[in-house]
């Protein structure tokens, strides 16, 4: 049996929401933004298959990780990651919320690789000039932003304006939203990482898009996965055929592989949870057809993709 996944085009045709349904909604919804990892798709210098294709023909469906939260009662949207593809998540989630503002009431900061913080340059004298955008983020990430440029320009001329969340410590974001950062082990060069949990009135998520493999995770993830009801993990290689130029050391993530055979003995509604995200420019699971999405499929699953909606 074959998986189909119809994609979300209405979610990123350019004036679609203007003619949605009414329909009921919950009170607060998630859309995913991106699904790629850092450097995006396609990778720069990459001379493989799974590049060559997208240089000629970008896929706008590519984009790097980020989610975007709607707490309709209270017209507030936030962004998790601030990523070099935010200009066009912003849009994108402007036009799913139907809030007006163009930038969210907050960004919320896992770390500081390039894929997830390097974004908040467009809030800076140079683009959009902000004016004390909410940032959200660990000690040693606000730290770094704080003291290190250009970031710190960011910070002078009140373009952004940083809140320290701490580890394990519920925020409470809005009356229908609060949000639990925790720290998990990752190259940790100018930051902490954490992944969140993201609470909304009636359902939970996990977003971990980036870990060290989990044996090395004091927190044992089984143990996360049965506290919430979806959960989006760091997928960044199926396997480790995908690395033949780079020390396998030096870029510990899981793979899906590993996670797949951790997580199979535990029941269907559980795996059901999981949604696999933050794919490498290499990854099969970037390609719904590939033998490799289908497996994950089959075996209960699910593929994250840009433009998919969860109702918290």
């Amino acid at each position: 049996m074959r998986y189909k996944i119809t994609p979300f085009l209405c979610l990123l045709a350019i004036g679609c929401f203007g003619q949605r349904k009414s329909v009921q909604k919950p009170d607060v919804e998630l859309m995913v933004l991106g699904t790629v990892q850092d450097a995006g798709s396609p990778h720069i210098g990459c001379q493989k298959v799974c590049c060559a294709e997208l240089f000629e023909h970008p896929d706008n469906k590519r984009k790097v990780v980020s989610l975007g939260l709607v707490d309709y009662e209270t017209q507030q949207t936030f962004l998790f990651e601030a990523t070099p593809d935010m200009p066009a998540q912003l849009k994108m989630l402007k036009r799913f919320s139907e809030v007006p503002n163009e930038i969210p009431n907050g960004i919320f900061l896992t770390h500081a690789h390039i894929g997830h913080y390097t974004g908040l340059m467009y809030l800076g004298k140079e683009a959009m000039g902000a004016k004390e955008t909410k940032v959200y983020a660990m000690p040693k990430m606000k730290k770094f932003l704080e003291t290190n440029g250009p970031w710190s320009q960011l910070v002078a001329l009140n373009n952004i304006s940083i809140t320290e969340l701490n580890h394990a410590q519920n925020f409470q974001l809005t009356k229908n939203l609060s949000i639990v950062p925790f720290t998990v082990p990752h190259r940790d060069e100018f930051s902490e990482t954490v992944g969140f949990e993201i609470i909304g009135p009636q359902r939970s998520l996990l977003f971990i898009p980036d870990i060290d493999k989990w044996s090395k995770w004091q927190t044992a993830i089984e143990d996360k996965l049965q506290k919430v009801d979806f959960a989006f993990l760091d997928a960044t290689f199926f396997d480790n055929s995908e690395i033949d130029n780079r020390n396998i050391s030096e870029i510990p993530h899981p793979f899906v592989v590993e996670s797949i055979k951790l997580f199979d003995d535990m029941p269907a509604h559980e795996k059901s949870k999981i949604h696999f995200i933050h794919f490498n420019h290499t990854n099969p699971l970037l390609n719904i057809e590939s033998q490799q999405a289908q497996k994950v499929l089959e075996k209960g699953y699910q593929i994250a993709m840009i433009g998919q909606v969860i109702g918290l």
